[in-house]
This record gives C-alpha cells, sequence and structure tokens, in this order.
C-alpha cells in the first residue's frame, strides 16, 4: 500500500492506496522533480567497480556508460548503494523443454514487448507468485482466456484497494497529518499479520481461507489451487486489490491450474497429468535472479571484497568494509520503511563524522567463525537460489536482521553511534578532494 510504500516526507494524495504502476511511478518522478534530485542524477550507467584506499580515505567508482560503452570514474568520501537485491537486466526461467518448436509468442514479464497484443487470444502465464496474480487479471479483460499454470500454491489475500479510514481522515485533518495516521495504522496491522503467522499459523491459514470462500465461487478447489505447504510468510503473501484475480475466475475471464509441465507444445503447454492447455501466448512469470549491490565489485586496499564473508551491521554496512552503506527494505513490509530509514542513519553517520573530523568509518566482525544466517530469511526459490552470494547476518542485534520497523526506528534513528562496535577514524594528513556521491 502507498501509504507505506510512499515517501515518508511527502504524503500519497490518490485515491487508490493499492496503486497501479503509472500512478507509482508519477510520484516518483514528481518527488524528485520537486526536491531537484532528478538533476543531480546520472542516468544510463551502470557502476561496476568501487575501490577503496585507506591512503586518501576516499571511494574510486567505475563507471560505464551503457549505451556507449564509454568509461567514467569519479571519487567520493562515503558511498550508499540503493540497487536492491534483484537482477534487472534478465529475469529466472527455467529450462522447459519443447520452447523452441511453440508457434506462438513466448514473454517473460521484466522484458515485456510493447507491441505485445493478446486480445482476442488464449494466454498461459506461467507461475503463482505476484507478477502472476498481477498479469491475470489484468490480461483477462481483453484476452479469450487466461489461465495461470502454477506448480504449488502460493498465499493470495484480497484487500479494497481504497483504504476507507484514509479517506475519512483525508477529509478532516491535513494531509501530512493524516498520511502520517495512516501510514502508522498499515505499518501496525502489518506487523500483526507477520507476528501472527509465525507464531499462530494455523489461525492465519484458517483466516486466509475465509477470506478465499469469501470471494470465489462455491465448491471452488482451494485445498487444490490456494493451501500451499508452507506457512504463511515462509514466503511472500501475495496481494490482490479488490479481489480482481478472485473475479476473473470467478467470471470465468481465466482459470487456474495446479500442475507441472512436461513439455511445451506447437500450440500450448502439455502437463504430466495429460491435460494440454492451448495457448497463443506463453508469460513465463518465473520469478527474478538476486544480485547483490548490483554487481558491483568491491576492492579495500587493494583487495577484493567476497560478500559471503561479510557480515551485515544493521543490515545497513558490511563488516571490514570502510565508509560504504547500503539501502536494503525489508522483506515482511513495504521496502520504503526501510530505505527511509536507511537513509536517515547515513545522514547521522556523514553529520558525526563531519563534527568530529573523521574520514573512516567501518564496522569489524570480531568473532573468528563467521555465521551461517542468510542476509535474506525467506524460502522463495529465487532467494534460495542467489542467498550463498550475498552477506550473512549474526545471531543478535546489531548484526542480526529483526524486520521490525518499530526496533528499526529506535535502533537507527534514536541509537548510539558510538557503540563499542563502529570505529571512527581521524583525518589523515592530506586527502585528496572528493565529491559526494550516491549510486
Amino acid at each position: 500500500d502507498m501509504f507505506t510504500l510512499g515517501y515518508s516526507f511527502r504524503p500519497w494524495e490518490q485515491p487508490k492506496a493499492i496503486a497501479d504502476g503509472p500512478s507509482i511511478l508519477d510520484y516518483i518522478r514528481d518527488t524528485a522533480r520537486d526536491y531537484g534530485v532528478d538533476r543531480l542524477i546520472r542516468f544510463n550507467r551502470r557502476v561496476v567497480r568501487a575501490e577503496w584506499s585507506s591512503a586518501d580515505s576516499q571511494w574510486t567508482v567505475d563507471i560505464t556508460e551503457t549505451a556507449s560503452g564509454r568509461t567514467e570514474q569519479v571519487t567520493c568520501r562515503m558511498l550508499l548503494t540503493c540497487t536492491g537485491y534483484y537482477r534487472y537486466d534478465e529475469g529466472y526461467t527455467p529450462e522447459i523443454p519443447g520452447t523452441e518448436r511453440f508457434t506462438g509468442r513466448i514473454v517473460h514479464p521484466q522484458h515485456w514487448p510493447e507491441d505485445l497484443d493478446y486480445a482476442g487470444k488464449r494466454v498461459v502465464v506461467i507461475g503463482s507468485g505476484a507478477t502472476a496474480v498481477t498479469l491475470v487479471p489484468a490480461m483477462a479483460e481483453t484476452a479469450a482466456h487466461v489461465t495461470m499454470l502454477q506448480r504449488s500454491p502460493t498465499y493470495v489475500v484480497a484487500l479494497p484497494a481504497r483504504d476507507r479510514i484514509a479517506d475519512a481522515l483525508r477529509r478532516r485533518l491535513p494531509a501530512k497529518t493524516a498520511y502520517a495516521i495512516v501510514r502508522w495504522k498499515n505499518v501496525l496491522l502489518t506487523m500483526f499479520s507477520y507476528q501472527l503467522s509465525r507464531r499462530r499459523p494455523e489461525v492465519m491459514k484458517r483466516f486466509i481461507r475465509k477470506g478465499l470462500q469469501q470471494q470465489l465461487p462455491a465448491g471452488y478447489d482451494i485445498d487444490t489451487h490456494f493451501a500451499p505447504r508452507y506457512n504463511p510468510w515462509d514466503q511472500r503473501l501475495c496481494l490482490v486489490p479488490d479481489g480482481d484475480l478472485f473475479q476473473a475466475v470467478s467470471s470465468a475471464a481465466a482459470s487456474i491450474v495446479t500442475d507441472t509441465i512436461t513439455t511445451i507444445t506447437e500450440t500450448g503447454v502439455q502437463l504430466a497429468s495429460g491435460q494440454e492447455l492451448p495457448a497463443d501466448v506463453i508469460v513465463t512469470a518465473t520469478g527474478l535472479n538476486m544480485l547483490a549491490i548490483g554487481g558491483i565489485q568491491l576492492v579495500v586496499d587493494g583487495k577484493p571484497i567476497s560478500l559471503p564473508e561479510t557480515v551485515g551491521y544493521k543490515g545497513l554496512m558490511l563488516s571490514g568494509v570502510p565508509n560504504l552503506l547500503i539501502a536494503i527494505g525489508y522483506t515482511n513490509a513495504s521496502w520504503t520503511l526501510k530505505c527511509d530509514l536507511a537513509c536517515e542513519f547515513f545522514c547521522r553517520i556523514v553529520a558525526h563524522m563531519d563534527e568530529h573530523g573523521y574520514t573512516k568509518v567501518v564496522a569489524p566482525w570480531a568473532d573468528e567463525e563467521l555465521p551461517s544466517n542468510p542476509f535474506v530469511d525467506l524460502a522463495s526459490g529465487y532467494v534460495q537460489r542467489s542467498v550463498h552470494n550475498f552477506p550473512k547476518q549474526g545471531n543478535a542485534a546489531p548484526w542480526r536482521l529483526y524486520q521490525n520497523y518499530i526496533r528499526d526506528v529506535l535502533l537507527l534513528k534514536r541509537g548510539p553511534l558510538e557503540d563499542g562496535i563502529l570505529q571512527f577514524s581521524a583525518p589523515v594528513a592530506e586527502r585528496k578532494s572528493a565529491e559526494p556521491l550516491s549510486a
């Protein structure tokens, strides 16, 4: 929802709390323009390498222009990576036999072609995650029929696209006040849902099932198509605004098939059960690839850094890597909530260093043995495929990620910077001039 996905400093003013992509993009662009951020961004560039020099107390960052391949270098005293943890140049597509003989069109959502015309056509969407449950009702509006083909079910929950409490508060309170109240309301509801899923999974399962029974036709086979083998929040829950997926299924514009693929044929998808799904278009909503810090190669004083040999400090810094902070959001709540806090912590660090004349800050890992806990604690297939390439997390604060917004507010906005772990260093006698950089 946009009351938690939106920026803390800029109220979301559109009617729908659960918004569509173009509305969110407009909100981001308007915010960037109004705060002058768009004029500071160097677009169409990829950061490929960053090397820290203790002698100069600065990073040297190697950049490649994506179109021309021309290289650039910039230097900075602090480096903040806001790359997320997905690989953006390619999605994940498993090996599916027979794809080469399909006479229709096969599309991966991460590379959606603008010229794709599926009106009046039979579509098979392979997958059961957030992408699939979003695509199916949207495509069903004009397609002849859309089938969501899933190997195993996902927990799917319907919520109203409009927030009635938000609408009521907006009529009575200033925009910023109403936004702050609804933001905290939604934060607390999300935390309650997550904690209930973790501590009383059977209660959460019954709650989700009751919602499905209300949304789907009588007698619908919920156990086959909407009852996963895992507990809620072992993987992310999927949210459908106004139950649009269930409406598409109820109207027969879409259907859900739970089965495994034997092969792609010339005209559709052959299943292990013997059924063949006819298709003119196949959409492989089969997931994402993960990539830590955008694939940037980190080097500290000539030594390449192996990310799996580092431990995350407060989920924002890497052990042994100076003057580098990472903005990564929550797995169990809106991404922006944690990134807002990460940026505030970054500013606190910079202000503290300026005040005391420090040029270096680092979080050393004191124990000889590295922890084995993964940095991202989800059982999703895309996580399990790549998490071994990510940093580790410890068993206790500040090395553990608690995925708890209230705890992080206290830790990152109010917690002491001089905590006995962070090491700040005084300036060297001479240092090359450096410009700030956010990559």
